[in-house]
């Protein structure tokens, strides 16, 4: 039986040319891959700066550090995401506040992430979810009245954009995921982005513990010296991720074409049917890191279609039905009533730029036999 996985890497010969000379060259941690890495994301995304580390998690991580969060301060942020989304938060000792999303989109809701502001918050965490922006001008208008800074959870969504201008500019700060199933893989990675200066600075040390230089730096000046000023992380990436990273961003417009045309396929499939894709706003052009769909009784749907090969997911458990969320922080049921009513019914189906016509067709059969 053919097994089709919601998601999976696309590694080419070239992409194994570019490892195996990492591999040979004198640099395997961090070193100048890890720079040219850097810049062709950011210039991709048209931002001013990009920090690698060594995951998505450690972005969010860094992100926080730079914008000084700590306790006693609270962050808005979306429960359909990811829980690294909230735990980065977590990790300074402050508050992650949950705020709605938007029935069919499942993005963050602008109306209720500043209904949920205090005195208190410091920042709003939007989550481009499933590959799709925020509505990024809304949130930006309200993080300004109140005084707030802005993190794009970017994970979903490299190579997205909303009113024309591209996911790693709308925020004050952007974090993506370098993981297998993302547009672009590095085995694990991340990288955060922004315009401005001192929080590139401040989110180099937080990788290098702390630290003002790192070994590559110091061997280019000649000198030893180095101080450590906060109390940082190992969060770097090595070159041989970076050597990967960096061959894939040339793969990075057909990737992105793939799965668009993918998606028109799966909307023209459904359109008609009980199967509800969601809705992709007017001024947003997806980046499909994931498809979802709602369909009626979807645990039993989403057991048929592993009964026949087809590995669909469910993102996402709300962050906020955790137990660790609910024993620690007293979350529950009912704090955010369109999360929770689309988790019932949300399934993601295979996404990714080597899914053939033929295992798409076969992927459509098989969820409307099922629904």
């Amino acid at each position: 039986m053919r097994t089709i996985p919601y998601g999976r890497q696309h590694i080419d010969d070239d992409d194994v040319q570019a490892v195996a000379e990492a591999l040979k060259s004198d640099y395997l941690t961090t070193g100048p891959r890890v720079g040219e890495f850097e810049r062709a994301v950011a210039d991709f995304s048209r931002a001013g700066h990009g920090v690698a580390v060594s995951n998505g998690t450690a972005a969010l991580h860094a992100a926080m550090f730079a914008l000084g969060i700590g306790p006693g301060d609270e962050v808005i942020v979306p429960p359909m995401t990811f829980a690294a989304t909230a735990n980065c938060v977590l990790y300074m000792g402050a508050r992650p506040i949950f705020a709605d999303v938007t029935p069919d989109t499942l993005l963050l809701d602008p109306a209720k992430a500043e209904a949920k502001i205090t005195d208190r918050t410091r920042a709003i965490i939007g989550v481009d979810y499933a590959g799709q922006p925020c509505d990024w001008t809304a949130l930006k208008a309200i993080a300004d009245r109140h005084g707030l800074a802005t993190v794009a959870d970017g994970c979903h969504a490299l190579g997205a954009e909303h009113d024309g201008k591209r996911v790693g500019t709308l925020a004050d700060i952007t974090v993506y995921s370098f993981h297998p199933v993302k547009h672009v893989a590095t085995g694990e990675g991340g990288m955060v982005l922004t315009d401005d200066p001192a929080l590139e600075e401040r989110l180099r040390n937080f990788r290098n513990h702390g630290i003002t230089t790192d070994a590559r730096t110091r061997e280019r000046s000649g000198m030893w010296f180095y101080e450590m000023r906060d109390l940082g992380y190992n969060y770097r990436m090595t070159d041989i991720q970076a050597a990967l990273g960096t061959s894939q961003m040339k793969k990075l417009p057909a990737f992105l074409k793939r799965r668009r045309a993918i998606a028109a396929r799966y909307d023209q499939a459904f359109a008609g049917t009980r199967v509800r894709p969601l809705a992709v706003r007017e001024n947003a052009l997806h980046a499909y890191h994931l498809y979802v769909v709602r369909v009626p009784n979807r645990d039993e749907v989403y057991k048929k279609l592993r009964e026949n090969g087809i590995f669909a997911q469910v993102h996402y458990i709300p962050v906020h039905f955790h137990p660790y969320y609910r024993e620690r922080l007293g979350t529950g049921e009912e704090l955010c009533p369109a999360a929770e009513a689309a988790y019932d019914e949300i399934l993601s189906l295979p996404m990714f730029p080597d899914l053939t016509d033929d295992e798409q067709g076969y992927v459509v059969d098989k969820v409307l036999e099922a629904v």
